[in-house]
């Protein structure tokens, strides 16, 4: 593993703490041009305050995570000229300290068991007397079926747990955040409710969820500032609410376009023809992808 360059200092706080920025890729497929712009953003924000940038595998899906693929990423990063500057964080090693989180969370009735599968949410969802199904950060919100099921007990293994959004937010103070572009940002109440309901905070297979790992490992990595792509935005009031909950310090947001092919569709893995591997390949320079990400 490469880590190279200036080190940053220590996280905590918003305004004051030296800038740590990171990029988390799945390690389940060849990177493409929108990883590249994403690692790019990241990058060049820390160095241009001569913080730190920091890459973590964002690996939970065990089926389909591949060495293979973190040694291609790692070997497209330091081709762009991209350093990191501590060894990467691995989240597949982490499960312990997100079963510490959920059991915390659990512990204050804030979770429930929930044994739906997708076709019976989309079912449920999608009952006439509902109307339309509404789609927040995790895809159709969730209907609420479960919410009754029983909270006593040690945290359950092996099952779907979800955060009771109503309830959660009942704890919650007016909750704010810095977005670059955007000053400051207050939580809605009402409209995170309503557009993200009780999201999941741990899959069955994977013992967390995206919404829970990456707030607890931003914290511990020192994340002040989390650069993503503008398809994540909507995601941004779910883990605000979550730093409240878990006393985490909530880092600024910048939430950068995404790059997309030429029929208007944002890059997938499943786009090969635009992996990075690809361009240099054929002969291009890390200045051309910059060119061609509009970096």
């Amino acid at each position: 593993m490469a880590g190279c360059g200036a080190g940053g200092g220590a996280g905590g706080g918003v305004s004051a703490a030296p800038v740590r920025t990171r990029f988390a890729p799945s390690p389940t497929g060849p990177l493409h041009l929108g990883h590249a712009y994403a690692a790019i953003v990241a990058h060049d924000a820390a160095r241009a305050a001569g913080g730190a940038f920091l890459l973590r595998w964002e690996d939970i899906d065990r089926a389909r995570s591949r060495p293979e693929w973190e040694r291609a990423a790692e070997a497209d990063l330091l081709w762009l000229g991209l350093r990191w500057d501590e060894p990467p964080l691995r989240q597949s090693a982490r499960l312990p300290l997100y079963r510490a989180a959920l059991s915390r969370l659990w512990d204050r009735g804030l979770l429930y068991p929930c044994t739906c599968a997708r076709r019976d949410i989309l079912a449920a969802a999608s009952a006439p007397q509902e109307g339309a199904p509404l789609v927040g950060p995790d895809g159709v919100v969730y209907p609420g079926t479960c919410r009754g099921r029983p909270r006593t007990g040690p945290l359950p293994d092996g099952v779907a747990l979800r955060l009771d959004m109503g309830r959660a937010l009942e704890e919650a103070p007016p909750l704010r955040w810095e977005e670059e572009g955007a000053g400051t940002r207050t939580l809605d109440p009402a409209a995170l409710l309503r557009g993200a309901g009780d999201v999941v905070l741990a899959r069955r297979d994977f013992g967390t969820s995206y919404h829970l790992a990456v707030v607890v490992d931003d914290a511990a990595s020192g994340v002040t500032l989390v650069t993503r792509g503008e398809d994540l935005r909507e995601a941004t009031p779910v883990h605000v609410l979550l730093q409240h909950l878990l006393g985490l310090p909530v880092p600024r947001y910048l939430h950068h376009r995404l790059i997309r092919d030429a029929t208007g569709r944002r890059l997938a893995k499943r786009e090969d023809a635009e992996a990075i591997a690809r361009y240099r390949e054929a002969g291009a320079t890390p200045a051309d992808i910059r060119r061609m990400v509009g970096a």
